[in-house]
């Protein structure tokens, strides 16, 4: 009968987990309501853990990996193992209400040790502890935390500003040239008591495509210079694209929300209008350029993975501003796009930016 209470309790954990804020209502139902919930849950549960098998199966059907008959044979087995785990789940949440209408329905109470720092849940009867289960995964709860990090996810539209040129007069196309970044950010708060002012740090990779106008693709000319030529025959697409490894940096403005108690403070951006100010710097990982035409009535695509005399060294301003994850994203190179150009073109993005 142990070995059946201990597994109750693990799938009630496991029910509390899955059902989030749910469970702080479940704290306060008796134990026998709690199983009789469990109960209804079960046929669901094993349902849809079938339906995750029968997908798998259908997968490695697709790809070849078994036969039709191998992956029939398969779901059967699955059918089966989750009939019978509806039922034996079904018999021990019975046998184990059964056990509480004879000996008295205490309540149940599912709490958080933090004795040892360690992570654990108990079941309390008639305000008794009667079974506790321990995690020894250790974890430290600071009172304060200053540093916070996010998933950055930014894309938007993509150009060069060119000296003597006016961004209209730009040979690339402003809807077609589009920017697109993806990284990790720590955001560190500045003063003690203050969450006004942040650091912001982390590493992005930014790719930067260019789409020239007309029918034009870049090519490296005698005289070392990387310039624009009317390709022989019609194109459908031509794509320049420059994979950058940068290091961002900005000093972060704007209020947060407090929550306050007597075991920890914590700062949120949560609804608040933000600004950032800053840069970045960082390397040239590869520039590539796509070429899609039609010749002799045969669709041809050419990917061409060459220098092209771009930067290696690549830096520049970046600033942003919005409500909470969701912000206006400004970046502009101040290295060339091209070494030792006659003409000096630098990148320049717009989008939106996403701190997740």
């Amino acid at each position: 009968m142990r070995i059946i209470t201990m597994y109750v309790v693990g799938l009630l954990v496991v029910l509390a987990i899955q059902t989030g804020h749910a469970q702080k209502k479940e704290r306060n139902k008796t134990k026998i309501e709690v199983l009789q919930d469990a109960k209804e849950k079960v046929t669901v549960q094993e349902k849809e853990a079938l339906k995750v098998e029968v997908e798998g199966i259908n997968e490695r059907l697709e790809e070849g990996q078994i036969t039709a008959e191998e992956a029939q044979t398969l779901k059967e087995a699955a059918a089966k193992k989750r009939a019978l785990n509806i039922e034996n789940r079904l018999a021990i949440l019975d046998n184990e209400i059964e056990l509480l209408k004879r000996n008295g329905n205490g309540v149940l109470v599912l709490t958080e040790s933090d004795t040892t720092n360690s992570l654990g849940f108990s079941i309390d009867i008639n305000g008794k502890p009667a079974i506790f289960i321990k995690d020894n995964w250790k974890r430290d709860v600071r009172y304060d935390r200053r540093t916070y990090s996010d998933f950055v996810l930014a894309v938007g539209l993509n150009n060069a500003i060119i000296d003597g040129q006016s961004l209209e007069d730009s040979p690339y196309r402003i809807g077609g040239s589009r920017f697109f970044e993806m990284g990790w950010q720590w955001r560190t708060r500045v003063f003690k008591n203050s969450n006004f002012l942040r650091f912001n740090y982390g590493f992005s990779f930014q790719f930067n495509g260019l789409k020239p106008k007309g029918n034009q693709y870049f090519v490296l000319a005698e005289n070392g210079q990387t310039e624009l030529e009317e390709f022989d025959f019609d194109l459908r697409k031509s794509k320049l694209r420059m994979d950058n490894l940068v290091f961002p940096l900005h000093f972060e403005f704007g209020p947060s929300n407090v929550t306050k108690t007597d075991e920890r403070i914590r700062y949120s951006l949560r609804n608040k209008f933000r600004v950032g100010l800053g840069g970045y710097a960082g390397f040239n990982l590869g520039t590539r350029q796509k070429l899609k035409y039609d010749r002799d009535g045969e669709r041809v695509k050419d990917k061409l993975k060459r220098g092209y005399n771009t930067s290696n060294f690549v830096y520049g301003l970046s600033a942003y501003a919005g409500f909470d994850g969701v912000l206006l994203y400004m970046k502009y190179d101040l290295n060339p796009i091209f070494k030792d150009a006659l003409i000096e073109q630098r990148n320049i993005s717009l989008g939106l930016r996403f701190d997740l």
